[in-house]
């Protein structure tokens, strides 16, 4: 059975930076970003953090369809390698999809100011994610034993004795210097259907969810807000950066 211990209790002020630091940049981009060219500006804008250059930052956007291949991806786990490009990446973790309707938010902090611990920075992304979609009144939750933030589908029948789960948020990450980048991918409305192509994260056995497929149909500025909200929460000031 899943019991308490699997979900995540947090303190909200465990990743605030040390005082003085300035508050994180939160930028936002309205328009579908390519893969290849979000990367080279957030590798950039990562060197310039670590070089103390830059503010930290949070950049909001989407992608067109694609996948993604983590240090970790495997080979067998691209189940259909023409249906969408697939593009090879830094961050920890296998494969995963991005596109029109998932919120990827890419985290770029500098974490010598606040802890240098990265399964304490992990489970701090999951807390943003938890308190975000509970703004939406879905209940979701974490486990020690696969990443990502999860959801549980009574509806859909029991397995193992445990109501039927399935993935609403995935979580990637890089760390050079201390400094992160890439970061979480929250589905608000996407195509469903494209990640079937992979296996997400390498976990078989489960399903991927989305907040229309639970019935919240929700704008992505609606999403945006309640993401910067959760965001301080845990992390601490934010303030907006034009494009």
């Amino acid at each position: 059975m899943v019991n308490a211990a699997h979900r995540l209790a947090i303190a909200p002020d465990t990743f605030l930076p040390r005082a003085g630091s300035p508050p994180v940049a939160w930028r936002i981009s309205d328009a579908l970003v390519g893969y290849d060219a979000a990367m080279a500006w957030m590798e950039a804008r990562a060197d310039a953090i670590a070089r103390g250059l830059a503010p930290e930052c949070v950049w909001l956007l989407e992608h067109p369809a694609l996948y993604t291949a983590g240090t970790s991806a495997r080979e067998a786990d691209l189940v259909a390698p023409a249906r969408l490009p697939v593009h090879r990446t830094g961050r920890g973790g296998q494969y995963t999809y991005h596109g029109p309707g998932q919120r990827v938010a890419y985290v770029m902090l500098d974490l010598n100011r606040r802890r240098t611990d990265l399964r304490a920075y992990v489970a701090a992304l999951e807390a943003w994610i938890i308190a975000t979609l509970d703004a939406f009144n879905v209940r979701a939750e974490r486990r020690e034993d696969r990443v990502g933030v999860w959801v549980r589908r009574p509806e859909k029948g029991r397995e193992n004795g445990d109501a039927v789960e399935d993935k609403i948020a995935a979580i990637g990450i890089r760390v050079r210097r201390w400094v992160s980048f890439h970061g979480i991918s929250l589905n608000v409305e996407p195509d469903l259907a494209d990640f079937s192509g992979i296996v997400p994260c390498g976990i078989r056995g489960h399903g991927v969810t989305s907040l229309a497929d639970l019935g919240r149909v929700v704008a992505m500025p609606e999403v945006d807000m309640q993401l910067r909200a959760g965001f301080e929460a845990v992390f601490g000031e934010t303030v907006d950066e034009a494009e």
